[in-house]
């Protein structure tokens, strides 16, 4: 199975981005099997506003990590992929009020997000730290009525369904673009 394709580039920065000539903030994401990927880039490519839509589909988890401890992050994004790929639960969908996410639900990621979350502790700014709720954005920044109507459409015919976790991904976000710096494969057994 080849490796997902991920992000290349941001709409908006993450909160607290730095002054110029700081080191850029990090961001971790999950990836997913290629199949649903490419379902979830098909719907984003779709729905979403196309000169908003500067990149493919993802799950964050991280949106702002501090770029001094890149070394340290791709240590632990290492010793954290040292697992078994898992299940994924696409349980639904939920309004972002401009725009419609699919949620997904995963004891294993609530796990490796969770153990992540404790080593980086004193580096998280608050969305970081706060609850986490793991979702595909495949349509945001429209009008609320458009929303509620591909809400509607996308409801009308949803089926709860298990995608793969495969790997983590580190990004550098660049004031717009995001810079793939390293992927971290799960094993496949």
């Amino acid at each position: 199975m080849s490796a997902p394709i991920l992000p290349t580039s941001a709409v908006a920065p993450p909160a607290g981005v730095p002054h110029p000539g700081a080191v850029q903030p990090l961001i971790v994401t999950l990836t997913l099997d290629d199949a649903a990927q490419q379902r979830f880039d098909a719907l984003r490519e779709a729905h979403f506003p196309r000169e908003r839509n500067h990149l493919q589909a993802h799950v964050t988890l991280f949106h702002a990590l501090p770029g001094e401890q890149e070394e340290q992050v791709r240590r632990d994004l290492a010793e954290a992929a040292d697992r078994p790929a898992f299940p994924v639960r696409v349980s639904g969908l939920r309004s972002l009020g401009r725009g419609v996410a699919y949620v997904l639900d995963s004891p294993d990621l609530a796990g490796v997000r969770t153990g992540l979350r404790e080593r980086w502790q004193p580096w998280l700014t608050p969305q970081d730290a706060a609850k986490h709720s793991p979702h595909v954005t495949v349509q945001n920044k429209v009008a609320p009525d458009q929303a509620k109507a591909l809400l509607a459409v996308l409801t009308t015919s949803f089926t709860p369904y298990d995608v793969t976790a495969t790997g983590l991904a580190l990004w550098r976000y660049l004031g717009g673009p995001w810079e793939p710096l390293s992927r971290e494969r799960f094993s496949s057994g």
